[in-house]
């Protein structure tokens, strides 16, 4: 993707067949991305960029600000999240088949076998998110299709470094980022009922903030707390 300078703001530039130019501020250094028409002059993408450039600073400011989690080692105390709720990690290991289970609403306990590596306990971590995305998703796409009206042809869960889900609106199919089995729970609602509004209208414009506004009222108050918690140290790794 081309670079475009704008006095000291590197911009990546990608021309695509859109009507309206967007302009993207991507975790975790603030990085900018431009998506812009094909036929849209640089000037006048060089004028757009500078218009915006408050609003910018404030947002590449706030990834500076987020706190960070540390690179997980999967050691027993360790802290992780499930659904916003701090959990300490106890490590047991024996032979067996490996597995992680919920005591209270206070500790995981992880069961490997002896030398399991740090990275297939995350694995084994990784499935029990993945377990806990699968059973609330399907709950909510339950209740939220019929209220609005749209199905979706299919659905899936992966790490995804620079969104929190994405719909594409064509085959219809919908994917949701892992990472949000560590944050509020309405946080994952919130991301799925946006996708599905994307169903009703494609772009991020008038009527599609109506739409949020009219089926979920408080989507803005779940976008905050969304992205002021912390950011794990995997979710935006490269």
């Amino acid at each position: 993707m081309p670079l475009m300078h704008i006095g000291s703001l590197s911009v990546q530039l990608n021309r695509k067949a859109i009507k309206h130019l967007h302009i993207s501020v991507l975790p975790p250094d603030g990085r900018v991305r431009v998506s812009a028409p094909e036929k849209m002059t640089d000037t006048a993408i060089r004028m757009a960029v500078v218009s915006r450039i408050p609003w910018i600073k404030k947002q590449q400011q706030s990834f500076i600000e987020q706190p960070r989690q540390s690179q997980r080692e999967m050691v027993s105390g360790e802290s992780h999240y499930v659904w916003g709720r701090r959990y300490r990690l106890a490590l047991t290991e024996r032979a067996g088949r490996h597995e992680i289970t919920r005591q209270g609403n206070s500790k995981l306990h992880l069961k490997v076998n002896p030398g399991t590596s740090r990275d297939n306990k995350a694995r084994v971590l990784d499935d029990f998110y993945r377990t806990e995305m699968k059973e609330r998703t399907s709950e909510l796409l339950d209740h939220w299709q019929p209220l609005l009206g749209v199905e979706a042809a299919g659905w899936g869960l992966k790490k995804m470094k620079t969104k929190w889900g994405s719909c594409n609106v064509q085959s219809k199919r919908i994917w949701l980022n892992l990472e949000l089995a560590k944050k509020p729970p309405e946080c994952l609602e919130y991301i799925l009922v946006h996708e599905l509004i994307h169903l009703l209208e494609r772009h991020h414009n008038e009527r599609f903030r109506q739409y949020m506004d009219r089926y979920l009222s408080n989507w803005q108050e779940r976008r905050t707390l969304l992205n002021s918690g912390p950011l794990s140290y995997e979710e935006w790794e490269y």
